[in-house]
């Protein structure tokens, strides 16, 4: 059982030192999870150690490569988190850990620290916390969504569990659709739904 532990580390590492937006390291964290019925709590630690340092590796080398392969509309979004982290210590701590809280890629805060040059063992400790109580989140959600479909295939679904069920689509919908850069810079709801790479 210990490999499957290590395939869950190295997934969420594998998926989150890519310098670009993919699929979060929850996704084969919950995959994982569900498929070899494994601790949860042992999954989320291992998997978010794996999420953090891969995102740290990604921050060393992005800086040098980062000029090919970024947009100028990526690069506003950059130059907006750049100037969140050049903050103070504490400013900055509360923003990474915000910021890892709602449901925004934390690809983009990484790459800033990349290009800005921004120590990333100055902001691991509030990432690590605030990725440790949001994939937690999404480990629970999945899994409540996962027990209640069969139910929901077969019509026996209590308004609790539809309510939780209805409560966690609601959320990955959150996280897909809303252009979160538009909420937090300009106070304006704004939806995206061609979000796929062609």
């Amino acid at each position: 059982m210990l490999w499957i532990y290590l395939l869950v580390f190295v997934g969420a590492f594998l998926f989150d030192v890519i310098p670009i937006p993919g699929p979060p390291a929850w996704m084969i964290m919950l995959f994982l999870y569900l498929n070899y019925d494994l601790n949860m709590w042992i999954v989320l630690a291992v998997g978010v150690t794996g999420s953090v340092l891969g995102r740290y590796i990604m921050s060393l080398y992005f800086g040098k490569i980062s000029h090919r392969i970024i947009t100028e509309q990526k690069n506003v979004d950059l130059t907006f988190l750049g100037d969140k982290l050049s903050q103070n210590t504490p400013r900055a701590w509360a923003f990474v850990f915000i910021y890892t809280l709602v449901p925004l890629p934390t690809t983009p805060l990484f790459n800033v620290m990349g290009i800005a040059k921004v120590k990333p063992l100055a902001i691991l400790p509030p990432f690590f916390v605030g990725k440790f109580i949001s994939d937690g989140y999404m480990l629970l959600a999945g899994n409540v969504a996962v027990q209640n479909l069969p139910a929901i295939l077969h019509g026996m679904l209590s308004l609790k569990s539809l309510l939780v069920t209805i409560g966690a689509l609601l959320v990955l919908a959150a996280m897909l659709f809303i252009d979160w850069m538009t909420l937090i810079q300009h106070k304006k709801l704004r939806l995206k739904f061609n979000i796929w790479r062609k």
